[in-house]
């Protein structure tokens, strides 16, 4: 499975007011592991970012006016990205200024490039409802080192993203290890638990009442479009 996580630095917050990307980061994936495979562009906009944010990335103008258009890494953006699953934290921003970017260029939005879009923001809202979920808190309660981070930067978040990614989706690694040994025909060593009583440890009343408020918080976050209250709501 190929992915590739991507981000981007724009002028400003709006494709359809005109702001434009400047830089832009890839990482790729390949069975949930890093192949050291990258694409990083800086990117002439034509014109200039708002001060609101250059605070962000502080990538000054002037240090743009030489760099390549976006039609002249289009292509290799493209070839890049042909196919795979996109990985992006809050994705209709950077997948909104980059069908802008396409559309200028008289060319198919970005899902005919690729497979699907996984949105980053999305998972942790679901998955750390009522917190902060930036990338900054991610890399936080997650343990990923973003202490070189002191700007965003394209390449920088992308790698960031990346980690966090797969620290989200720790229990992937498990199914991706069984899918590939059922393709390769491999049986594996497993040990025959016939021969085994395997106890039964039952939840506590506290681990229970806990549970049900961990329930209660994701269905208010939901506003009650939790897939147990409507399995509940749905006749025998």
């Amino acid at each position: 499975m190929r992915q590739i996580v991507l981000d981007t630095e724009t002028t400003g917050l709006y494709a359809d007011q005109g702001d434009r990307i400047v830089e832009i980061g890839c990482v790729e994936l390949e069975n949930r592991k890093l192949t050291g495979r990258h694409l990083h562009h800086y990117v002439n906009p034509e014109r200039d970012s708002h001060e609101e944010a250059l605070k962000v990335h502080g990538i000054a103008n002037e240090f743009l006016k030489d760099k390549p258009k976006f039609d002249q890494i289009a292509q290799e953006l493209l070839d890049f990205i042909a196919g795979s699953e996109l990985i992006i934290h809050n994705a209709p921003f950077d997948v909104g200024f980059l069908n802008s970017e396409l559309a200028k260029l008289g060319l198919p939005k970005l899902n005919n490039h690729i497979h699907k879009v996984i949105d980053t923001l999305a998972m942790a809202k679901e998955m750390y409802p009522g917190k902060r979920n930036s990338l900054d808190a991610l890399c936080d309660r997650l343990e990923v080192d973003n202490s070189s981070r002191t700007l965003h930067g394209a390449l920088l978040d992308a790698e960031l993203l990346a980690d966090v990614y797969l620290n989200m989706t720790r229990g992937q690694d498990a199914l991706i290890m069984e899918s590939s040994a059922e393709m390769s025909g491999e049986s594996g060593h497993a040990t025959p638990l016939h021969h085994f009583e395997l106890p039964v440890l039952l939840a506590s009343e506290q681990e229970v009442q806990q549970h049900e408020g961990v329930l209660a918080q994701i269905d208010k976050s939901s506003q009650g479009k939790t897939l147990w209250r409507t399995l509940e709501a749905t006749p025998a």
